[in-house]
């Protein structure tokens, strides 16, 4: 268990000016010292993307009294690369948490999420991670349900780490009242997607994305279960996307080379 304060580099994908990171930098400062560099602006549905061939801003800011504070005009992976090259100059911080999401990163949401693929490069680069998101878009929402969870397991991954290449995918419901935590399996579930053709004043043609969230998957061991039931879900995720157990299958086939 760590004596020292540790170091807790704070992310998301909503921008540095979004409530949600707002709530998650005060609970952070309760832990220990918060540095934040966040995007710009919104960068939601970024998934992992990282800007090549163009340069990168980083520029101080004060928002917030006592927080050393950085914006970033690249993606919420850019900003983790950005923070641990720059920032910290090579010497790792404690922990890396990104969030708090407006809108779930469960299920399949995960591969697109920005506020995920921050907290996965923080994985990747060795640093204990963890992904918050909860279940409501508005500017004010509210986050109170979510704060003495977000301490509770922030807490516990300071004090037990995180098995090497795993960091947690912690989303909240939003209902009066919590009914706890269930430590879950990321459901089988996709959106039914569509594109909604429109015309624009040229009478040129263009795409708007519209869907359906559809769940497939009716085990109550998963992330969409316990959110509908008014649970947090704590879903551990990993970065090595190797599908081991079609490697054997794969091993029986004849490639004829």
């Amino acid at each position: 268990m760590k004596t020292a304060k540790p170091t807790i580099l704070v992310v998301n994908d909503d921008g540095i000016t979004a409530p949600g990171i707002k709530v998650l930098i005060e609970v952070m400062q309760t832990i220990g010292h918060v540095v934040v560099v966040a995007p710009d602006g919104p960068q939601s549905g970024m998934g992992h993307a990282i800007t090549i061939g163009k340069p990168l801003r980083l520029d101080k800011v004060n928002l917030y009294k006592g927080v050393e504070m950085y914006k970033c005009s690249g993606t919420p992976a850019d900003c983790v690369k950005l923070a641990v090259n720059k920032v910290f100059k090579g010497k790792k911080p404690d922990l890396c948490v990104s969030g708090i999401n407006h809108g779930l990163n469960n299920s399949i949401n995960v591969l697109y999420s920005g506020t995920m693929s921050a907290a996965v490069e923080g994985a990747i680069e060795s640093i204990p991670s963890i992904g918050f998101s909860f279940d409501d878009f508005s500017n004010e929402a509210d986050f109170s349900n979510c704060t003495n969870y977000i301490e509770s397991i922030t807490k516990l991954v300071l004090n037990h780490g995180l098995p090497i290449g795993t960091l947690l995918n912690v989303n909240f419901p939003r209902v009066e009242a919590i009914k706890g935590i269930k430590v879950c399996r990321q459901a089988n579930a996709k959106w039914a997607e569509e594109f909604d053709e429109r015309t624009d004043p040229n009478r040129r043609k263009y795409y708007w994305l519209t869907g359906v969230f559809q769940n497939n998957d009716h085990g109550e061991d998963t992330d969409v279960w316990a959110l509908d039931n008014g649970f947090v879900s704590v879903v551990p995720v990993q970065f090595d996307m190797t599908a081991h157990h079609a490697i054997p299958i794969l091993n029986t086939w004849n490639f004829g080379i």
